[in-house]
């Protein structure tokens, strides 16, 4: 089941991510996408997170939305990483062990006190994780444990976002190496996976119509590559596309097949 969520307030003031995801919906071209009303609730922090009365309320509606429609799987077009932590739970409520493929040039792990920025789509896994804020908490179905989170793309750390992925010995290779990451996934039976796609995991020589361009990035082949293995090795039960600014469909062409494989079975 697709759905359309539009969500820039866990960016802080990055209204480019509502329209870039507005421009994907658009790229995409379907018309049984179902959209999550957004909050009209003015941008303040509190709790040590920006916008965080809009965040409540419209991760709250989209999880009502996941009680009612009750999706075997999930394909969300968005919107800033923060939404995560919605689909994500529903799913690992459903398939036990879920594989969680986190394509992204940031680790998103931080405590709210931690975060430089007080952004939410810094803090996403470290919510699933079952820390931080106790309201967000609230709002998963369930959480994850640190093995079943991989990153890929990922360069540009904090440094308590460092120590808790050492400390937990969540998958983090400074390499790619898709043969080392489909053996440790089945090393650990996991057998259903979400991928997490934010476009900032590519290098801006391949895409640049992203919220963070961060050098040294995948590459548009190096990104097909990965998730049609991923696809062929694994059930895929959820994914994502994230964080893009495009203001025109065309500047999503270069990226069509990835959009296409996160998109559809």
């Amino acid at each position: 089941m697709k759905f359309f969520f539009p969500q820039w307030q866990g960016s802080g003031t990055g209204k480019k991510i509502k329209s870039g995801a507005e421009t994907l919906k658009e790229f995409v071209n379907e018309s049984n996408i179902v959209s999550v009303p957004l909050s009209k609730k003015t941008l303040q922090k509190k709790n040590n997170i920006n916008g965080y009365e809009a965040l409540i309320e419209q991760l709250s509606t989209f999880k009502q939305m996941l009680f009612h429609h009750k999706p075997k799987t999930i394909e969300t077009i968005g919107g800033d990483c923060g939404l995560e932590i919605i689909p994500v739970s529903y799913l690992a409520s459903q398939y036990k062990n879920l594989g969680v493929i986190w394509f992204d040039a940031h680790s998103d792990i931080n405590l709210p006190s931690d975060s430089p920025s007080k952004n939410f789509h810094g803090m996403p896994l470290r919510t699933l994780l079952d820390e931080g804020d106790p309201l967000l908490k609230d709002l998963l179905f369930t959480s994850l444990k640190p093995s079943q989170i991989h990153y890929v793309g990922l360069r540009d750390i904090d440094s308590a976002e460092q120590d808790k992925i050492v400390g937990d010995h969540i998958y983090a290779p400074l390499t790619l190496n898709i043969s080392h990451l489909v053996s440790t996934l089945k090393k650990k039976k996991i057998t259903h996976l979400y991928l997490h796609f934010d476009l900032d995991c590519l290098d801006p020589e391949s895409f640049k119509q992203t919220y963070y361009n961060v050098s040294n990035g995948l590459s548009i082949k190096d990104a097909e590559d990965f998730l049609m293995e991923l696809k062929a090795k694994f059930k895929i039960v959820g994914s994502s596309i994230l964080e893009s600014t495009a203001e025109d469909t065309k500047e999503l062409q270069p990226i069509e097949h990835i959009v296409n494989l996160l998109m559809y079975d």
